[in-house]
């Protein structure tokens, strides 16, 4: 690798471009014409001695070189700024952030904070994915995704690797979800073992709350019988009322989930079944200054 390696504005392109997948649209959102991406890139291949780029069609993307360069990019760019930002600390960030997030996360959290940014900082743009937590957890450890939304409950905690960095986003508080009528009261063991003779819905692409109902069920003395698996508040809901089954929804009705007459939620208590919400992150890039600007609004939307 040559000596002089390596000018940070050719790494900004080539960051920009493992998230884009296109010189034109790199160019677009940096304001500069597609050839000076194309020559920057290639300048930043002679330096680093290695090919970074291939054909894909019309398209380029990165080799594994590129790739591996690209995820370094993340951590030295974040590093020049913190620097730049004890000089200049009115410098503003610019970039593409990469955000993987399950379902309500998105209604209640990303979509806020897109519209504060389009206000406040379009500069800073985000790529959404809406995927469950085992699935956003393996983007981010092979960075294709820069923040994942994800969450775990009380009863079922959830076990990041120390390259990880979480953030707590906001607790909330789950029920049972049942056909209307005359319910039991007590404790959730006492819930559960109302409807032990139910079959059970769980989520579809995750297995927390599986692993939650496991749990209460095992204290109330009887294995669930689970039939139906999905992954939609809305169709959890609707299969309750269709008579399908009993499962676990929050206990506020949230966006993600619209009030469906016929369908009650049992509150449950001793234990509570809570649902806990976090940013995560690999550790060393939250500096990165449009990662750092997601994760403060992120704070600021949810009161954290």
């Amino acid at each position: 690798m040559n000596d002089c390696f390596v000018d940070p504005r050719r790494l900004e392109l080539l960051l920009e471009l493992s998230r884009l997948g296109s010189m034109r649209e790199v160019g677009e959102a940096l304001h500069v014409t597609t050839s000076t991406v194309s020559q920057q890139i290639a300048a930043l291949a002679r330096e680093a001695g290695t090919a970074l780029t291939e054909p894909d069609g019309r398209r380029v993307r990165l080799t594994p070189a590129g790739r591996r360069l690209a995820g370094h990019a993340v951590t030295i760019l974040a590093a020049i700024e913190a620097a730049r930002r004890d000089l200049d600390p009115a410098a503003p960030p610019a970039g593409t952030v990469r955000v993987a997030a399950f379902a309500s996360a998105f209604r209640q959290v990303l979509l806020p904070v897109a519209r504060i940014l389009a206000g406040r900082q379009p500069e800073v743009r985000l790529h959404l994915l809406e995927q469950e937590p085992a699935e956003a957890l393996g983007l981010l450890a092979a960075d294709e995704v820069d923040l994942v939304l994800t969450y775990d409950y009380n009863l079922a905690p959830a076990r990041l690797g120390r390259e990880l960095h979480s953030r707590p986003l906001g607790p909330t508080p789950w029920s049972l979800g049942t056909p209307s009528g005359p319910g039991p009261r007590g404790t959730a063991v006492d819930v559960f073992r109302r409807y032990r003779d139910h079959p059970w819905i769980v989520n579809s692409r995750n297995t927390a709350d599986e692993e939650v109902i496991r749990v209460v069920a095992s204290l109330a003395g009887f294995e669930p019988r689970i039939t139906q698996r999905a992954d939609s508040l809305d169709l959890v809901q609707d299969m309750i009322l269709a008579g399908l089954g009993v499962g676990l929804l929050p206990a506020a009705r949230l966006p993600a989930a619209r009030p469906v007459r016929g369908v009650s939620l049992r509150r449950l208590r001793q234990p509570e079944v809570i649902q806990r919400s976090y940013a995560v992150t690999r550790r060393g890039h939250a500096a990165w200054p449009p990662l750092a600007l997601v994760l403060r609004l992120l704070a600021e939307v949810t009161g954290q």
